[in-house]
C-alpha cells in the first residue's frame, strides 16, 4: 500500500512581499498569498488528506484551513512547531536591503543563505534539518502505523531539510532550493 505526504509552503506574507526577514514573527498572508493558496487548493482539491500538520505560525495555518475547503474527509489537524519557520533572532522584521546596507551583501548571504551559520540570535539551516529530521520520523512512524495521507503545510526553510530528505538532496542542492507559493510536494510511502 503507498500512501502520501504533500508537502507544501504557505502563501506569501506581508513580511515576504517587502523584502522583510520573517522567521518566527507573526506576518499574515498577502492578498497574493490569499490567492496563490486557493490555487493551490485548487491543485490539491482532488487529493485524498487523511491528516494535516502545520506550524503554530498564521500563515501556515491560514493557507492549510484554504486548502482544507475541498477535504471534509480531513478530521486531524496537528500544529507542531518542528516544522515552522528558521528564527532569523536578530534581524527578525528587518528589511534586507536595511541588513546589506549595514552589513554588506556578502554577511548578508552568508545569514540568509548558509547551511551552518546562524544569524545573530537566530538559528542555522542545520540546526532546522535537527528538527524537521525529529518531525520526519514521528511523522513516517505515524503514517506506517495510520496507513493515512497526510498535507504538510510548512515554510520556506522548514521545507529545504525536508526536501532533502525525500529528494535525496546535498547540502549545496538543498540551499539553493526555491520552494514555491503555490505548489505542493508528493513523497510516496510505502506502508
Amino acid at each position: 500500500m503507498k500512501c502520501h505526504i504533500y508537502l507544501f509552503r504557505h502563501g506569501q506574507t506581508y513580511y515576504n512581499l517587502a523584502k522583510r526577514f520573517t522567521g518566527c514573527k507573526d506576518s499574515k498572508l498577502s492578498p497574493e498569498g490569499i490567492k496563490a493558496a486557493e490555487r493551490l487548493a485548487e491543485k490539491m482539491k482532488n487529493l485524498k488528506i487523511d491528516v494535516a500538520f502545520c506550524s503554530d505560525l498564521s500563515r501556515s495555518r491560514d493557507t492549510l484551513k484554504i486548502v482544507l475547503k475541498y477535504h471534509p474527509e480531513c478530521k486531524r489537524i496537528i500544529v507542531d512547531k518542528r516544522i515552522r519557520e528558521r528564527c532569523y533572532g536578530q534581524l527578525e522584521g528587518k528589511f534586507h536591503r536595511t541588513i546589506i546596507k549595514k552589513y554588506g551583501q556578502e554577511q548578508f548571504d552568508i545569514w540568509h543563505r548558509s547551511y551552518d551559520v546562524p544569524p545573530p540570535g537566530g538559528e542555522s539551516i542545520k540546526m532546522v534539518e535537527k528538527r524537521v529530521m525529529s518531525f520526519i520520523k514521528d511523522l513516517l512512524k505515524m503514517i506506517k502505523k495510520e496507513k493515512v495521507n497526510v498535507a504538510v503545510s510548512a515554510h520556506g526553510n522548514s521545507m529545504r531539510p525536508f526536501r532533502r530528505y525525500f529528494e535525496n538532496l546535498t547540502i549545496e542542492e538543498m540551499m539553493k532550493l526555491e520552494n514555491p507559493y503555490d505548489d505542493y510536494f508528493d513523497y510516496v510511502v510505502e506502508v
